[in-house]
């Protein structure tokens, strides 16, 4: 093994699941001072995972005032934000502390976790996001090209809309689990729509789940593959469900994800109402530890 002169701390940890070997994976350098923002990408490369992120530790009374500060990254570019990365960083900064909350200060600005513990249950951690800004209502039918899909693919009762709470997706409702699991989309056709239509992906929902107990199924598909768990893009769907009657408000609601890619995540959701607006948007679930490792750089 080479001599190195740096040596950086990582933990692994699998998001929005109770199980490992399931959810998604995040790898979390613990302490990214010193690393540059060419050296952070290539990491984030190196690991090839939806996201890496590094924690950048700062003054105690700075972390209290703004937040724990948090860099994420895919393994193409850094991310604003992003919601796996944030609960799951929240979840090793918590360690074995307890802490009712944790603040994290990402490029979109201050997010907050919370904690809840029960007896004899794993810890389960919640983030509020940003207040939700709906952008436009697509077409089906120009849609139906760019996705390869027929105009009977979508479900005819929901609009397919942008929402972004730190993140903007395009949601997309479709009529069923087999047109879901069916999916095969152009990436470049569908960068190119979204880059004119103001949203960063796609986020393919069916009120058809597995689960009896899940609202909607879900399916994120991107560069990097297909992403396991989406907690971004589930925030947006919080919203847009309160929106549109699929979920009431402040009803914590599941999403299941990750299943075409063996991966099972379970996201729960919720919204409120307030002045016939969509507001305090949370997203929750579990994380579990998978490794801890050096990177030598």
């Amino acid at each position: 093994m080479r001599h190195s002169s740096r040596r950086l701390s990582l933990v692994q940890v699998d998001v929005f699941t109770l199980n490992v070997l399931e959810g998604n994976a995040l790898a979390v350098v613990l302490n990214g001072n010193g690393v540059d923002d060419a050296e952070m990408q290539a990491i984030a490369r190196e690991t090839n995972l939806s996201e890496t992120t590094f924690i950048l530790p700062r003054d105690p009374d700075i972390e209290r005032e703004r937040g724990i500060r948090v860099r994420i990254f895919t393994a193409r570019e850094e991310l604003p934000f992003a919601g796996h990365p944030t609960l799951g960083t929240a979840f090793v900064l918590r360690g074995a502390t307890l802490s009712d909350e944790i603040k994290l200060e990402l490029n979109v600005g201050p997010v907050l976790v919370r904690f809840e513990d029960a007896a004899g249950q794993p810890s389960f951690g919640e983030m509020t996001q940003q207040q939700p800004r709906f952008g436009r209502q697509h077409q089906r039918d120009t849609l139906a090209k760019v996705l390869n899909l027929s105009l009977d693919d979508f479900a005819p009762d929901l609009p397919v809309e942008t929402v972004s709470t730190g993140l903007a997706f395009t949601i997309v409702p479709l009529r069923s689990l087999s047109v879901v699991r069916g999916l095969h989309i152009d990436h470049a056709c569908c960068s190119a729509y979204l880059a004119e239509t103001e949203g960063k992906f796609f986020y393919f929902v069916t009120r058809e789940t597995v689960d009896a107990s899940a609202r909607l199924h879900a399916r994120m598909l991107f560069y990097n593959g297909e992403d396991p768990a989406t907690g971004s893009a589930a925030g947006c769907t919080a919203a847009w469900m309160v929106a549109h009657g699929v979920a009431q408000p402040d009803e914590r609601v599941l999403i299941e994800q990750g299943l075409e890619a063996n991966r099972p995540s379970r996201i729960y959701v919720r919204a409120s109402r307030e002045d016939n607006r969509v507001v305090n948007v949370r997203v929750g679930g579990h994380a579990v530890e998978i490794l801890r490792g050096e990177l030598f750089l």
